[in-house]
């Protein structure tokens, strides 16, 4: 699926804070926790858990977030579909990175190992 300018800048105006409590009901729901959570957001970002909180206090939107953050350069290995879209297919880059966390949060809620979740095997 290719991604239409139009759901481009819907992503990249979302509220972080807003879809910050959904990532941590779904990964809670699965048995994981919020600190693995953070994990996974720091691996990505570079985010320690009081930055993340900052920003969630911010109220900063998803284009904000990931402009300030440092990715990981192991980010390029995070593959497959997530909401419908192939992620190595995604050209925009701001939505590829928001996939890229979608795609964490979902992995971690399905129950995959750290290590493999954080690229690191």
């Amino acid at each position: 699926m290719i991604t239409t300018p139009e759901h481009n800048e819907k992503i990249a105006k979302l509220t972080f804070a807003v879809v910050y409590p959904h990532y941590v009901t779904k990964v809670e729901r699965k048995g994981r926790t919020k600190e693995e959570l953070h994990q996974v957001i720091e691996w990505l970002t570079g985010y320690d858990e009081k930055k993340l909180h900052d920003l969630i206090d911010q109220k900063v939107n998803f284009e904000a977030f990931f402009n300030k953050a440092r990715l990981n350069p192991l980010a390029y290995k995070i593959t497959g579909v997530i909401c419908g879209y192939r992620i190595e297919e995604i050209e925009n880059t701001l939505t590829k990175q928001v996939r890229y966390l979608d795609k964490l949060v979902d992995e971690l809620a399905k129950g995959k190992k750290m290590e493999k979740i954080l690229r690191q095997e």
